[in-house]
């Protein structure tokens, strides 16, 4: 944008670019394909509102040309996640280790930054004070993630800071017997959390430790500052067959009045959980519907549409660690992702107070706010 500014990156890391390298089973998922802006901003449980104006700017579209533009293509899946048609993460860290020897970006790896000091009024607006030397600029960027310690760092310099938690998680559900049926997955299903308003849908897989999938994770997301808070100690209420509603399942008392409700699944559920289900109500196997009492019905469907689980724990969503929480958004300009602090400062990422679901939309909240910010600082005005 300005080949006069001279860029340094500041990598505390022996390598740039890891959580890239992880992404996605090591395919690196770059972002996804919703390419209108306002629908972007509903997959971020933090950020919606601020991320509506930066995805004008730079939205999931303009990620999939810039790419293209330099040389790395991208292909989407069934569900919108966009990978590069390489199918490795290396691609996405070659374009960009390329671009920086191209544009004379030096990177300084194995250097931690300790500290900063904001000098306003001098020829220098920052001296960043690292473990190596002390580095002197006039414009910073944060783009740290999730971190601990720079966190308590910006908490020193006034900076409020949302306390973080983890985000993508998937649900445990230490000794219950449906954990017997792992790897089965039922393909549309909603699972809600008891006492909140928060509803996500999708496929739900059932694991040795519990329950996974995309709806579980959205949940996760969603519901991650809820969740922290009841240390994970909570109830999860599942609706297996959402399309099909309380009253047809009563129907089948006269449509399959003489099939045996045990060896007959419906509504596409695979067997064994149909089986798992009916057993929780019914103890004669050989039962036909139309000798079910009504308050076996009413357990029916119950088990159908509102089984309750309780929840003990979590476990992280194989590499796709997110954390919610962070640096507060109302301290920061989202024209420019610009601190409202420390004018010359910017941040982006992890490192403030956003994330999403699974499937490309936190790289694509980085990429965004990591353009907006580049913009801003190498501004000539």
């Amino acid at each position: 944008m300005n080949p006069d500014v001279t860029v340094t990156i500041i990598e505390q890391s022996k390598e740039v670019l890891n959580k890239v390298r992880i992404s996605g089973g090591g395919r690196c998922n770059a972002t996804h394909a919703c390419f209108d802006p306002k629908l972007l901003t509903n997959y971020y449980p933090r950020g919606k509102k601020e991320l509506l104006g930066p995805f004008h700017v730079l939205g999931a579209n303009d990620t999939v040309k810039w790419f293209e533009h330099h040389g790395v293509k991208l292909y989407t899946e069934p569900d919108g996640c966009m990978f590069p048609v390489s199918n490795t993460s290396d691609t996405i860290i070659q374009c960009f280790l390329k671009l920086c020897r191209e544009y004379g970006i030096r990177i300084i790896n194995n250097c931690k930054v300790k500290d900063f000091i904001h000098h306003p009024e001098g020829t220098f607006s920052f001296e960043i004070i690292s473990n190596e030397t002390i580095f002197y600029a006039h414009k910073m960027m944060l783009a740290t993630g999730s971190s601990p310690f720079i966190w308590k760092m910006m908490e020193s310099k006034g900076y409020q800071i949302v306390p973080p938690c983890p985000s993508l998680f998937t649900f445990n559900l230490p000794s219950h017997p449906i954990t017997k049926l792992m790897g089965l997955v039922v393909t549309n299903a909603v699972i809600r959390l008891a006492d909140s308003k928060i509803e996500t849908n999708g496929p739900i897989l059932i694991t040795h430790w519990g329950l996974s999938g995309p709806a579980v994770l959205k949940a996760s997301a969603w519901g991650a500052t809820l969740l922290a808070s009841k240390n994970y100690d909570f109830t999860a209420i599942v609706d297996w067959i959402p399309d099909i509603s309380e009253n047809y399942i009563s129907t089948l008392k006269e449509t399959h009045a003489k099939k045996k409700v045990s060896a007959n699944p419906q509504f596409g559920i695979p067997t064994r959980l149909w089986q798992f289900l009916m057993e929780e109500v019914l103890t004669d196997k050989e039962k036909n519907w139309a000798s079910l009492t009504k308050n076996e019905v009413n357990d029916i469907i119950k088990q159908l549409k509102n089984k309750n689980f309780r929840v003990q724990g979590k476990t992280t969503f194989k590499e796709e660690f997110v954390t919610a929480g962070g640096i507060s958004l109302s301290q920061i300009n989202f024209k420019t992702f610009e601190s409202k602090l420390h004018p010359g400062l910017y941040m982006a990422g992890e490192v403030i107070d956003i994330d999403a679901v699974t499937g490309g939309f936190n790289f694509q909240a980085a990429w965004t706010g990591g353009f907006i910010a580049a913009r801003a600082m190498t501004s000539k005005q």
